[in-house]
Formats: C-alpha cells, sequence, structure tokens
C-alpha cells in the first residue's frame, strides 16, 4: 500500500500556501490591529495596559486550546477541525468588528484565541504526516517563507485600514480572511489521519500522554529552546506601538519599518534552513540558527546602550538601527524553527497533533507571558528591552547546550490506543 505522502503527491504543491495560510491567521490576529491600539484605546477610554489586555489574553487562549485542537485532530481528523475552528473564527472576528465597549472587544478576542490555535497546530502535523526528512524540513521552510509574509503585511494592512475605514475594519478583513482559508480547505486539504490509526480522547488517556511528553526531556528540550527564542522576537513585535509611536515618534502607518525588516530575516532563515536540510543534520542547523541569535542578542545590546547613554535626534538611521537586530534574530530564528519542530514532532510519532499542540502551548503561553507582564515595563527604555530579549535568548542557548544535547537520542513509543 502507497503511503499517504505517495498518494497525496499530485497535490503536494498545494500544501504550502494552504498550510502557510492556516498558520497566518495566528500573526494577522496579532499584528493587524497593533496600530489601531491608540485609536481603540481612545474611543473605548482605556490605558494601555487594558489594551495589552486584548493581546495577553487572546494569546492565552490561543495558546491553551491547542492542548484540545491537537487531541481533536488526532481523533476526528486534521480536515474537520479546521473547518470548525475557522468558522468560529469567522464570527469572532464579525463580533470584535460590532463591539460595542472594551470588555465585548476582550470577550471576542477570547474566543478568536480558542478558534484560532487549531490551524497552527493541525499545520504542522499535516506537514509532517505528509513528508519525511530533508523533505519536511525544506516544505516546512517553503511554508515559513510564505507565512513570513504575514507579520510584514498585517500591519501595513491594518495600518491602513485603521486610517482609512476605522479600525472596526481590521476585524472585518479578518473575518474575509478567514472566510477564504476555510474555502482553500474545503477543495484542497486531504485528510491525513485515516480510521485505522486515529486516536481515544478519553480524558485519561488524553492526560496520560501529555504527562508522558512533558516528562520527555529532549521533546520537551526542543520546545522550550524554540518558545523562549520566539518569544525574544514576540517581545518586540508587542511592544511595536511603544517602540516606534512612541520612542522612535513614527505615525500607524509607519509600521513597515519594524515588520518588512522583520518579515526579511523571517525570508531568509527560511531559504538558509532550506538550503542547510540536504547538507547538514538538523543539530547543526539549530545550532547555526542560535549562533546567528547571538550575533543578533549583542548587537542588539550594543546599539541600545550606546543611544541609551548619548543623545542623538531621531533621524531614520536611528529607526533602522533598532531593527536592524531584530531582523537578524527573525533570521536566525527561522533557521532553526523547521529542525526544531520536526525534531520534537518525531518524538511522538503515533500523536502528531497532540506534540504539536504541546509545542504551540509552550510557545504561546510563554508569548503570552511576556506580552501580558513584561513589555508594558520593558518598552519604557529601549535598552531594558534589550536586556530582556537577551535573557530569553540565554535561557534558550543553555537549555539547548546543557540539556538537550546531553539528552538521549531515543524517543519513547507513543501509547497509542485507537478510537
Amino acid at each position: 500500500m502507497s503511503s499517504p505522502a505517495a498518494r497525496l503527491a499530485p497535490k503536494a504543491f498545494l500544501i504550502v500556501p494552504l498550510v502557510a495560510s492556516l498558520l497566518m491567521i495566528a500573526p494577522f490576529t496579532v499584528d493587524a490591529y497593533l496600530p489601531s491600539f491608540p485609536a481603540i484605546g481612545h474611543e473605548f477610554g482605556v490605558d494601555q495596559a487594558t489594551m495589552q489586555l486584548t493581546l495577553s489574553l487572546y494569546l492565552w487562549f490561543f495558546g491553551g486550546m491547542m492542548l484540545v485542537h491537537g487531541p481533536l485532530s488526532d481523533t476526528f481528523g486534521r480536515r474537520r477541525m479546521v473547518l470548525i475552528s475557522l468558522t468560529v473564527y469567522a464570527l469572532a472576528s464579525v463580533g470584535a468588528a460590532m463591539a460595542g465597549n472594551i470588555n465585548e472587544l476582550i470577550a471576542a478576542r477570547v474566543i478568536q484565541g480558542i478558534a484560532a490555535g487549531a490551524g497552527v497546530v493541525i499545520g504542522r502535523a499535516l506537514v509532517r504526516d505528509l513528508f519525511e526528512g530533508a523533505t519536511a524540513q525544506r516544505v516546512m521552510s517553503n511554508i515559513t517563507l510564505v507565512f513570513a509574509i504575514a507579520p510584514a503585511i498585517a500591519p501595513i494592512i491594518g495600518g491602513v485600514l485603521d486610517t482609512w475605514l476605522g479600525w472596526r475594519s481590521v476585524f472585518w478583513f479578518l473575518a474575509l480572511f478567514a472566510a477564504l482559508s476555510m474555502a482553500g480547505v474545503f477543495a484542497f486539504m486531504p485528510e491525513t489521519v485515516g480510521a485505522h490509526n486515529r486516536q481515544s480522547i478519553a480524558p485519561l488517556f488524553i492526560l496520560k500522554s501529555y504527562g508522558r511528553a512533558l516528562s520527555h526531556a529532549p521533546f520537551m528540550g526542543l520546545t522550550l529552546v524554540f518558545a523562549l527564542l520566539f518569544s525574544g522576537m514576540f517581545l518586540y513585535i508587542a511592544a511595536a506601538p511603544m517602540v516606534l509611536v512612541g520612542h522612535l515618534q513614527q505615525t500607524p502607518t509607519d509600521f513597515w519599518k519594524f515588520f518588512v525588516p522583520l518579515v526579511t530575516g523571517l525570508i531568509l532563515g527560511s531559504r538558509i534552513s532550506n538550503v542547510l536540510a540536504s547538507r547538514f543534520a538538523p543539530m547543526t542547523t539549530v545550532s547555526i540558527g542560535i549562533g546567528i541569535v547571538t550575533l543578533a542578542v549583542i548587537f542588539n545590546v550594543v546599539q541600545s546602550f550606546w543611544f541609551a547613554h548619548h543623545s542623538f535626534g531621531l533621524g531614520e538611521w536611528r529607526v533602522w538601527l533598532t531593527v536592524s537586530p531584530i531582523m537578524i534574530y527573525a533570521m536566525g530564528m527561522a533557521t532553526a524553527m523547521p529542525s526544531l519542530n520536526l525534531m520534537g514532532l518525531d518524538y511522538i510519532p503515533a500523536q502528531r497533533g497532540l506534540a504539536s499542540a504541546l509545542q504551540g502551548f509552550t510557545q504561546m503561553i510563554l508569548a503570552g507571558i511576556v506580552s501580558g507582564l513584561a513589555v508594558a515595563h520593558l518598552a519604557q527604555n529601549l535598552l531594558w528591552l534589550a536586556w530582556g530579549m537577551a535573557a530569553l535568548w540565554l535561557l534558550a542557548a543553555l537549555i539547548w547546550i546543557a540539556w538537550y544535547r546531553r539528552a538521549p537520542r531515543l524517543g519513547f513509543a507513543s501509547e497509542t490506543r485507537h478510537a
């Protein structure tokens, strides 16, 4: 009998844009409305801390529900769960667009978070369902390339919509994007979880499976390394309104000056990962990626320290010096990301949905903590922000060197129980 990948080979070229569109929902939901923070806060009469709550609560529910979406996709199939989640997400986006006060907006954002995680979890699992080895890394790198467009264009689209049509139009745009993604799933997404290999949804079985994954040091090492690296970048994404508008005196339409370099770094990193896939082992690729991140962190601290102790004007060159290390950081993270994710999924091959869910949960919960607890304080000073990124990088590097590289390479044989 042919493998799923072989049977679906004629449609393989469609997997990259399809999965990328599912993964793009998350950064679109975060980045598109960032330029609207001042307008929303003014209309509803709330402060910056309350506006950050609309972001952090979204991230916490987004990450928490991943733990549900993953096992559900192992049980009921990838395609069905994506369609249900996209429907709920679209309705929540309409609710956000029609919110009459900040509480209604927060409620809509929470529902968006509940639904949006399915695309990320199932998209990653789908790639590993269909492809193996270096091919899987190249496909994931190509998905990263397409997916990387989202952080660049989302705030640009959001800034234009906010300026011309008001902040509510941003959420109407998100509803439309979800509807278009649903059309793509209907037309092109294959079902990769057959009736013969679906897992039980019994709560005790799910809890036991999560317990086994959490206690598996190499898997959790990989998961924490990527989550910490991502949080270092997300620290600046969440702080973008304060960095650009507050410190660098830019306008909402100038958000491209931050996000275009960011996405350029992600694109370059995905290309580096693609090239390295057929030349080096995944361990080497991750080490190269972390090495690039290290250079970025040093550059960021040095330039932030320099400007903190010298008086200069706020010319365009200051903007580019501020965002350049973020671009290099994103490049290093994107170089390491495909290998980190795929190596992690290989430790739990029978429950890739569950493994992907735990990866995404850890990533988003840590990003939510950074957004909710750290950004409002660190973003008051660009040097503090740089030290915050450095602290997250240091933890990731220590785990990679001292924890994962010393851990056993063998994964555990996942317990399976068919529904």
